[in-house]
């Protein structure tokens, strides 16, 4: 068996024994029903409305997005950071002769605001990769969402889990709200997209960390939203919200173009993007494997933080005592310090657990969700981070995906397994094996 994996703008082989392999697990084949400019046009000429029932209830129902936007002077367009693949430029090619024949003028009625959550705002280079070729006509129009500027938040209310409800102060000078996104399996949010546009998209430090918080509990996983804290807390901040959304998501496929796009009503659209996500996303294996081989793909390699996604779904199917293979170059470095700050200030992963339920922080649910895995398996990583401070952090480090693999299968033959099963997850962050734990 020979595959090649891709690293920054090369790809490294990687090559083992047939009988080793238990499965190459990739997004599963999705053939969208036209390009993306189809998809949008018919998206937006059927938007959902609330749906009562199946989510499928509600398409056509909606408001038109020529229709939501009469009236309004001040709309505002959340759009994702370069932390997401979502097609923004696509996007915005839909919905700016909208919004222009609305009368609402590029020039002064529209504000983009960039949701990074707690990640820092894009560079210029990435505000031309997000916007491309509405990049010179929007860029002056586009703000980034700063979580630690206290002054830049309206305090709003409380969620059913205490958590202070603190978002931009930019959303209540708007009359219209549009939010855009992409939707696929989140770690401990169940799925992106939808909601997740608000908090933690334009929330305040707070917020974000008392949300983050519910991260620890063992509802709060990929796939599931009935019964997970996070994302009923964040449902609980739309009711807050005063001026009408009107929702844009996309759903990609395996190799990032688009598959589908909702529209209209923010829930039902997200709702509905979901199952198109789970046909993709979640991915059947026939068990658990003994080593496997996760690769976080661009953009998503940008650092560990984001990576450890990759590192949580590979863990969901890799037997206790097996060995997980992170391929990322964390291009960007380790990302928010508290979370690896946690983990190389800690003597063992359990001690680190306990650490984190004893205070948290925000980026300790990163450390705990790493730690678990940490502390029944052994994590390598290929990355342009330093030996000590992976080191730190509990993660060996390899030169290359094959210099990790020998060793890990050296182990296992040491260990009386001579013929480990090896999965690999060539796009790791998105891709759910589903060995019969969902």
């Amino acid at each position: 068996m020979k595959i090649l994996l891709p690293y920054l703008d090369k790809t490294f082989p990687l090559e083992f024994p047939d009988e080793n392999l238990l499965a190459v697990a990739e997004p599963n084949e999705y053939r969208p029903e036209g390009p993306v400019e189809a998809l949008l046009a018919a998206a937006l000429e059927k938007p959902y409305g609330p749906a009562e029932g199946p989510v499928e209830s509600g398409r056509g129902k909606g408001r038109s997005l020529a229709d939501f936007l009469r009236g309004g002077k001040r709309l505002l367009v959340i759009i994702n950071d370069a932390t997401r693949p979502t097609p923004t430029e696509a996007i915005l090619g839909g919905l700016l002769p909208v919004i222009g024949k609305a009368g609402i003028s590029p020039d002064s009625g529209l504000s983009l605001l960039a949701a990074t959550g707690a990640h820092r705002g894009p560079t210029e280079e990435e505000y031309r990769q997000i916007l491309g070729r509405h990049f010179d006509r929007l860029r002056p129009r586009c703000l980034h969402h700063d979580a630690r500027k206290s002054e830049d938040m309206a305090d709003i209310g409380t969620t059913r889990n205490g958590t202070p409800m603190q978002l931009n102060k930019k959303l209540f000078e708007a009359d219209r709200i549009i939010a855009t996104g992409s939707v696929e399996p989140h770690y401990f949010a169940g799925f992106t997209g939808g909601r997740k546009a608000f908090l933690p998209g334009i929330a305040s430090y707070k917020t974000i960390e008392a949300n983050h918080k519910l991260a620890l509990s063992p509802k709060a996983r990929s796939l599931a939203l009935e019964g997970n804290p996070v994302h009923e807390d964040m449902m609980d901040a739309l009711p807050l919200i005063k001026a009408p959304v009107f929702s844009v998501m996309t759903v990609l496929d395996r190799e990032q173009g688009v598959a589908a796009v909702t529209s209209g009503d923010l829930m039902a659209s997200f709702y509905a993007a979901v199952e198109t996500a789970r046909k993709i996303f979640c991915v059947a294996v026939p068990s658990k494997a003994d080593i496997v081989v996760s690769v976080a793909k661009f953009p998503m390699d940008i650092d560990l933080y984001q990576s450890q996604k990759a590192i949580d779904n590979g863990a969901a199917a890799l037997k206790d005592g097996g060995t997980l293979i992170l391929i990322s170059s964390c291009r960007d470095g380790i990302g928010d310090e508290a979370y690896a700050n946690l983990l190389a200030e800690s003597p063992s992963p359990a001690a680190a657990i306990e650490k984190i339920k004893a205070g948290y922080k925000l980026g300790y649910h990163k450390a705990a969700k790493m730690a678990e895995v940490s502390g029944r398996a052994v994590i390598t990583a290929v990355s342009e981070l330093g030996e000590e401070r992976l080191s730190s952090m509990f993660i060996e480090k390899s030169a290359s995906p094959q210099d990790a693999l020998d060793k890990a299968l050296a182990t296992a033959k040491a260990n009386g397994n001579p013929h480990a099963k090896i999965l690999v997850l060539p796009d790791g962050c998105v891709t759910v094996p589903d060995a019969g734990n969902y």
